[in-house]
């Protein structure tokens, strides 16, 4: 197997023993994201819907270093910290995906990484 690493600026770096992404056999693996913003290393301020939103950005920023976008997504997961986000969470989502959609799958999670709200990850196809 010929694995690639893949890493954007754009998005916050790995804080741990991972790959922003990881790409092999035409897939791309992108870890999750959170809602950081990377050039103030922060989260964005408010709640869930400007989570999201900033978290699909990361997930844009590694994409288009892959030289893909959101129509290349097959599969995404939505860990949310608490499932009455869902509809906030979901009404984001949909700005930024198009039909046809990705395969979803959404969970309520304990907690997240820094106390975020959403956290979520990919994986697309050339």
């Amino acid at each position: 197997m010929n694995k690639k690493i893949i890493s954007s600026a754009k998005a916050p770096g790995a804080v741990g023993p991972y790959s922003q992404a990881t790409e092999a056999a035409g897939l791309v693996f992108v870890s999750g994201q959170l809602p950081i913003d990377a050039s103030t290393g922060e989260f964005v301020p408010g709640g869930v819907k400007e989570q999201t939103t900033q978290v699909l950005k990361n997930v844009g920023f590694i994409l288009e270093e892959a030289g893909l976008d959101y129509s290349n997504v097959l599969k995404s997961t939505v860990y949310l910290s608490d499932i009455k986000d869902f509809a906030a969470m979901n009404e984001i989502y949909a700005t930024f995906f198009t039909e046809p959609y990705p395969a979803r799958v959404a969970y309520a999670v304990v907690s997240l990484p820094k106390g975020a709200l959403v956290e979520i990850d990919v994986i697309a196809a050339r």
